[in-house]
């Protein structure tokens, strides 16, 4: 039944998110953290973190990796398969179509009308992070951490991956 439950909860996720990776993230979010409960708040933001810092689609790698932890093998199949399906069935279905409607206004508009909409759910997300992070290591771990790194991106122009890394790792000694 596991498996079941995997295929259905990425691939709802991936059906409703539109535009790809971050649009799909805070509802794999809900799906995995508030209505599954297979991870909580904070490791499913180490998740991302991992998943953002490598190369490579990132809803796959989270399929990928909370499939594994879930079904082994198969659990990784599996999700994986439900993260590909909605886009691979949508350019089958409708790529016939692309061409007539490609111009049209009243899909501008519709694809225009999206973009808040994610920005609201990436936005909620980032909030909760954030109040998970300020739960778990306080105040002063928090600044700390937004400061170098804001600094090393920034200023010194380090790649965000190794930012992450960095992160992780202060958080792996400092915070555990």
């Amino acid at each position: 039944m596991i498996y079941w439950d995997i295929f259905w909860a990425f691939f709802i996720a991936n059906l409703l998110g539109y535009g790809g990776g971050p649009a799909t993230i805070p509802l794999i979010q809900i799906e995995v953290v508030n209505n599954n409960g297979w991870m909580t708040l904070s490791e499913f933001g180490d998740v991302l973190a991992i998943a953002n810092a490598l190369p490579g689609p990132i809803a796959t790698k989270m399929a990928g990796f909370i499939g594994y932890e879930l079904g082994g093998v198969l659990g990784t199949a599996v999700a994986l398969a439900a993260t590909i399906l909605p886009s691979a069935l949508a350019v089958i279905v409708l790529f016939k179509f692309v061409n007539l409607f490609k111009d049209s206004p009243k899909v501008k508009l519709m694809t225009k009308s999206v973009q808040p909409v994610i920005a609201v759910l990436l936005a909620v997300m980032a909030y909760q992070f954030f109040m998970s992070a300020f739960e778990k290591s306080g105040m002063l771990h928090l600044i700390l951490l937004a400061a170098v790194s804001y600094l090393t991106l920034i200023k010194f122009k380090v790649h965000p991956s190794l930012v992450i890394f960095g992160a992780l790792f202060y958080g792996g000694i400092f915070l555990s």
